[in-house]
């Protein structure tokens, strides 16, 4: 969302002078396109780098507006979070060695990045969602300070009515909490343009929903989000859930989220789009927009339309329609929004090849892709991908159906290559980039990929948060080699991805969610206690927590009350006690957020063993002294290594 002076869409009197500007841009965007004042015969592409900031453990930065006053560059801009920074590239003729330059001018900006991040002691990071998030990261605190952020997490919350709800499914699942519209912040991608015509688009914009599900299965490099192994490309998920604003009912009734793939094939214009999220989607930012466009355009002038702009900015279509203004001239573009960022920059411009080579052939051989393949089967191709990457299986043309890997390297590069050399393109940059994919794919080795097979070989070895952080260091030095990701080995515990974890372990471990258990057994209070104790015995834990039905927690039965019940004889074979007779119910509490020092202190005060860690009243963790042991022996392992 570029612009900046905004405010929450709050209803009223500005509400309903917005959407008559909104109502207004459509008009004069569709008295253009029947003008023939949409910009023909051009074929442009550009691109967005999205990008996290670091510190030297591999941990998120706060330091991208002090990054963007020092690099002094208006191709940078910020992000939702004090961790991200996005870079607008210039646009490119779509022609000759359009390629090659968009990968000269990413190095370029992205080593001005560097620069200006390691004046202030920060590192960028390329990746789709960066390991070492946490959900402590993602206060409001966090947040850029720009009220266009602000005024987004304000109406997302109220239209939503509740808490954000993340439920994600994989080889693990992730189910959490939150209060804020932070979730997006954990996504960064690169984002890439097609400038079309209005009387193509529709064609063009159909046959890159098409094209989405067989590039995002080549490109995946989102496998991990808060240490939990979920979807190849789990930005998807995560995005769709971080703002969405729909609430659960009690009735079958159809809802769009705000990022979605869409619901159908456009059938003539571009105007379908803007319309259908128009009707579906309410504003959820304004501002005062000042002239009409339809009288901007009475006097012969082009419009910027920039309420339909700003509203476009908050729907989040996978493939999303723009409007623009380039040196006086509007034309109309496709952004596709699906890649994510990294692994590498050669990368990201091989899958930029591929889409725009799947695009431009496809539409040179069908007029009509509808024809070809139903939209039912596009958008589960896309799920297919964002979930299970190359080993996705592909519903194609004519209703063939083949597995990713087979469709892609057999069927798609010879097309893609076609399509980018009949453009004009040339055919040492098809080959050059197009071999990337088709090394990668044959490999098996995506972003998602590498990292995954990372994070496994060192199962066994160190705590997840070790190995995240190995996993962070390896990426910022592969990427500084230039290398695809295909010639990545893999992640480990040794050089500076230790040294990083060790840094990580004496200047990191400051609070308590970090080093807590969290895979819990609890009992509720109607348990017989026999369970309990047999709980104990079998899990070899010390503390059962007693929570309510609504994951609330109401007291702790510890193995030494046991002990002393069953000393004092009132624990017998015979014994029908519950937990709710044993349990102690006048706890010392701790929340995730406080100190390791805070928590000794409260465990020395109050001479308890263990204490159970609560946000707003839930359940989420136990801290106790066998964890606390646990961190003292790492830190001594890591000054006996010195």
């Amino acid at each position: 969302m570029g612009e900046h002076d905004v405010n929450a869409s709050g209803g009223g009197k500005a509400r309903r002078a917005f959407m008559r500007s909104l109502l207004d841009d459509l008009r004069a965007l569709e008295r253009m396109i029947e003008a023939g004042k949409i910009e023909t015969g051009v074929r442009r592409i550009g691109a967005e780098q999205e990008l996290f900031l670091v510190d030297e453990t591999g941990r998120p930065a706060l330091s991208a507006m002090e990054i963007l006053k020092t690099a002094d560059d208006p191709h940078f801009t910020t992000e939702l979070g004090k961790f991200n920074l996005e870079i607008n590239l210039n646009p490119l003729d779509f022609a000759d060695d359009c390629l090659s330059r968009l990968e000269t001018d990413l190095k370029e900006l992205v080593t001005k990045a560097r620069a200006a991040a390691a004046k202030h002691d920060a590192q960028i990071v390329l990746t789709g969602i960066l390991p070492t998030l946490r959900k402590s990261d993602l206060t409001l605190d966090n947040m850029t300070p720009d009220p266009r952020y602000y005024a987004l997490n304000d109406s997302l919350t109220a239209l939503r009515g509740h808490a954000y709800d993340l439920h994600i499914k994989g080889l693990d699942e992730l189910y959490v909490q939150h209060d804020s519209v932070m979730f997006e912040a954990c996504n960064a991608s690169f984002q890439i343009h097609y400038q079309c015509d209005a009387q193509e688009f529709a064609s063009l914009y159909n046959i890159s929903q098409v094209a989405t599900g067989p590039v995002l299965a080549a490109a995946a490099n989102s496998p991990l989000l808060f240490g939990r192994q979920l979807w190849r490309e789990t930005r998807i998920a995560l995005f769709q859930q971080a703002i969405d604003t729909r609430g659960a009912v009690g009735f079958l009734r159809e809802r769009s989220p705000r990022v979605t793939f869409g619901r159908d094939w456009v059938q003539n214009s571009v105007l379908e789009l803007f319309q259908e999220d128009i009707t579906r989607f309410r504003t959820v930012v304004a501002k005062d927009i000042g002239e009409a466009s339809t009288a901007v355009l009475d006097r012969g002038e082009n419009p910027k339309l920039k309420a339909l702009c700003l509203h476009n900015s908050t729907v989040y279509r996978w493939n999303r329609p723009c409007y623009g203004v380039t040196n006086g001239q509007p034309h109309l573009r496709i952004e596709n929004r699906v890649l994510p960022s990294g692994p590498s920059l050669v990368d990201e411009v091989a899958n930029a090849a591929f889409w725009y080579g799947l695009i431009s052939a496809l539409s040179h051989r069908y007029e009509d892709i509808r024809e070809m393949i139903s939209f039912q089967d596009a958008k589960m191709n896309f799920h297919a991908a964002a979930r299970s990457g190359l080993n996705a299986y592909f519903y194609w043309l004519n209703g063939e159906a083949l597995p990713a890997a087979t469709l892609i390297c057999d069927r798609l590069l010879p097309l893609a290559h076609d399509g980018l050399t009949r453009k004009g393109l040339k055919s040492e940059d098809a080959d050059r980039y197009l071999k990337i994919i088709e090394t990668r794919v044959a490999s098996n080795r995506t972003g998602a990929d590498w990292i995954t097979s990372s994070f496994s070989g060192m199962s066994g070895k160190a705590n997840n948060a070790d190995k995240l952080t190995a996993i962070t260091r390896s990426m910022i030095e592969n990427q500084a080699t230039e290398k695809p990701v295909a010639e990545w080995k893999n992640a480990a515990l040794t050089g500076s991805g230790a040294a990083a974890a060790q840094k990580g372990r004496r200047h990191d471990y400051v609070k308590v969610e970090q080093i807590m258990t969290t895979d819990l057994f609890t009992v509720g209070e109607e348990e017989t206690i026999d369970l309990v104790v047999n709980m104990m015995a079998w899990r070899k834990i010390r503390h059962v927590p007693v929570e309510d039905e609504h994951h609330r927690l109401v007291g702790l039965i510890s193995y030494r009350s046991l002990f002393d019940l069953l000393a004092g004889g009132k624990l017998g074979k015979d014994s029908h006690h519950t937990a709710g007779d044993v349990m102690k119910r006048n706890l010392i509490r701790v929340s995730p957020g406080a100190t390791i020092t805070e928590a000794i202190e409260l465990m020395r005060q109050h001479r308890v063993s263990c204490l159970p860690v609560v946000e707003q009243d839930q359940l989420i963790g136990i801290l106790s002294e066998r964890d606390l042991m646990n961190l003292a022996a790492e830190l001594l392992e890591d000054q006996l290594r010195k």
